[in-house]
């Protein structure tokens, strides 16, 4: 594959490994592209169908004036499962991909086996809800500039070399009306999940087992006051940044694999 035609958006994803294998959905995150996955579908593709798309108005894919937002991403996503015929998916996301990921469960839980979300956008309070007004106000004003800023900051000082310089460069890529909805759309819009009171609305409105795994032990904790779902789990990485699925690649693909191989998974 490469672009797909949904109708309602066209998408570039790319597929690996075996048709008619379980299939692992890889989404990733504000500001991102799937390349961010390529080490996770060398190793996966083996085992699984690998279907990576980018998400709209990010990478390759079309880039809409408007409806860039979590709740569309998910949609196309629907969209293209059903167009490529993948069958339910082990629906994987990271930051933004996390809260798009949790989405499709709630919203086509046909579509999804399980869910693995990687410190999702999900679950802000505090200080953090305080400034996403100014967050926003920075964003429609200055675009992916602004948004550069909070990916520089968001890596450990273990992360491999180069993988700093290689999101701000893709940040930077991302067009500025899009860094702007995408953030909106997590956060402020009427529908968005964002802020915890609404998160944990839709997180308990899941039926598919779930994984999510912070980098806050603070955040961990209070997912796990979410569950309902037999077989769900929440787990703590420490010392490590935002983007824990290129910082740890061999750890994350472990846990899929673990995890893709638990029944009912």
């Amino acid at each position: 594959m490469r672009t797909v035609d949904l109708g309602r958006v066209r998408l570039f994803c790319t597929s690996f490994g075996p048709v008619g294998a379980p299939t692992l959905l890889l989404v990733h995150g504000w500001g991102g592209d799937g390349r961010e996955w390529s080490p996770h579908a060398d190793a996966l593709a083996g085992r699984f169908r690998v279907v990576i798309p980018d998400l709209r108005g990010h990478g390759r894919s079309q880039t809409p004036r408007e409806g860039n937002t979590p709740r569309e991403m998910a949609a196309d996503l629907a969209a293209l499962t059903d167009a490529v015929g993948t069958g339910p998916v082990i629906a994987v996301g990271h930051s933004m991909g996390g809260q798009v990921v949790n989405l499709l469960a709630v919203h086509y839980p046909h579509l999804v086996r399980s869910v693995v979300a990687l410190d999702p956008a999900h679950g802000a309070h505090g200080a953090e809800v305080d400034g996403i007004p100014a967050r926003l106000a920075e964003y429609r004003e200055r675009g992916a500039d602004a948004a550069a800023a909070f990916v520089a900051a968001a890596f450990a000082p273990t992360a491999p070399p180069g993988l700093r310089t290689a999101h701000v460069r893709t940040m930077l890529g991302t067009p500025d009306h899009v860094i702007a909805q995408a953030y909106a759309g997590m956060y402020t819009d009427p529908d968005a999940v964002g802020v915890r009171p609404h998160s944990e609305t839709y997180l308990r409105a899941r039926t598919q087992p779930a994984l999510t795994v912070w980098t806050s032990a603070e955040a961990a904790a209070w997912e796990r006051g979410t569950l309902l779902v037999p077989g769900s789990r929440v787990d703590h990485w420490p010392d490590t940044g935002h983007y824990l699925h290129e910082e740890r690649p061999e750890r994350t693909i472990r846990l899929i694999e673990e995890w893709a191989a638990r029944p009912g998974a």
